[in-house]
Order: C-alpha cells, then sequence, then structure tokens
C-alpha cells in the first residue's frame, strides 16, 4: 500500500483522545482541527520556493517564499468540515470547495448530492480532506469529480483509514497520494473502521 504516514507523537496522543467513547463533541472538534493543523505541516512540506527580495530592520536580503502555487482545500461533506479550519490557519489565502457524498446503506457506495469549487479549481494543488478513509468509495468519488473538472494535482488527507480504503485509492487513484494519522485493522460488516473512533461526521457535531 502507498500512503504517507504522519507517525508524530503529538499527533498520536491526540488522536487517541479522539478514539475514546467519553470524549465530547466540542473537544473532539477541537482535536480535529488540530490534527489536521498539525497534519496540514507535512502535506504542504513539498511545496515550491523561491528567493525575493526583502528588507529587515537591519538590511536587504534574500529570503525564501512560496512560489505563488494556488492551493484548495475541499471538505467532503459533513464530516470534512471539521478538518477545514485547521488546515486554513496555516494557508489562509486556500480557496475551499465542497463535495457532498451520502453513502448508500446497502451498497456502501458514494452518491453525489452538492458540489461547488472555486471557478479555477483546474489551476489549483487540492487537498481532498475526510475525517475517515473507511471503504475508500467517497474519497475514490470526490477525486475523480475534481479529475473530472480537470485538477491533475490531488492529496487525499485523513485522521484515519483502513487498509480497504486505501487499497481501493491506491487502484482507482496510483497518481494521488495519500496522507494519514492513522491506520487500524479492518472495516467492520456496517462499514465502520475497527477499532475506529465512530462516527466522526456525528461525533464533530453532536448528532449520535
Amino acid at each position: 500500500m502507498n500512503y504517507h504516514f504522519t507517525n508524530h507523537h503529538l499527533i498520536q496522543h491526540k488522536l487517541s483522545i479522539m478514539r475514546k467513547v467519553e470524549t465530547g463533541s466540542k473537544e473532539f472538534r477541537e482535536l480535529a482541527a488540530e490534527i489536521s493543523m498539525l497534519m496540514c505541516y507535512e502535506v504542504t512540506r513539498d511545496l515550491p520556493l523561491k528567493m525575493v527580495e526583502i528588507e529587515t530592520p537591519i538590511q536587504k536580503t534574500m529570503a525564501p517564499v512560496i512560489a505563488g502555487k494556488k492551493l484548495a482545500i475541499v471538505p467532503i461533506l459533513r464530516a470534512g468540515l471539521g478538518m477545514v479550519d485547521g488546515m486554513v490557519n496555516l494557508l489562509p489565502s486556500a480557496k475551499i470547495g465542497h463535495i457532498g457524498l451520502y453513502r448508500d446503506p446497502q451498497t456502501l457506495e458514494p452518491v453525489e448530492y452538492y458540489c461547488k469549487m472555486p471557478s479555477d479549481i483546474a489551476e489549483r494543488e487540492v487537498m481532498i480532506v475526510d475525517p475517515m478513509l473507511a471503504t475508500g468509495g467517497s474519497a475514490s468519488a470526490a477525486i475523480r469529480f475534481l479529475k473530472d473538472r480537470g485538477v491533475t494535482n490531488i492529496k487525499s488527507v485523513h485522521l484515519l483509514a483502513a487498509p480497504e480504503g486505501i487499497k481501493r485509492l491506491n487502484e482507482d487513484h496510483p497518481d494521488v497520494e495519500i496522507y494519514i494519522a492513522g491506520l487500524d485493522e479492518k472495516l467492520n460488516d456496517h462499514g465502520y473502521i475497527v477499532p475506529g473512533l465512530g462516527d466522526a461526521g456525528d461525533r464533530i457535531f453532536g448528532t449520535k
């Protein structure tokens, strides 16, 4: 399987707190945002730099800045919204698109109900965000929607993944880099990650 595992001890600690059944929605939301911000540091590690002239209080000098790369963050609704604020804290100029998908309870396959993107999405490096990469169906469909709109540079970012989800994304979209904070054992019969952390959307929004 091809993926990037963000094995930072602070991320692992925060993820363990998210997993606990007694962690409430407020703390769960805060942890999701914090982990997302920490993961964003890794996801953007390879952004190109250029040298520009700046002036410090002492003298003029050449200094590195991001080389004008246009970015977009695309959460998969609704749970993906819980990862947006943390990433925008580090990438305030990034545009935000939205893809609304729900998983058919019988087939476990994604069904689109909403899609709204920046007009120049094809020119941007896009980070799809969704806390859980379970079957991989929703992420794969979201990536396909973006490719259909001309996007060529896509990264898929998740807090927690199952081997089945990574395998599917690798097969469906071998050109897309996957970033995860945790890799769990398997999926259960209902398509939930085991041991997992439950339904991320319900826990973020307090709807369980």
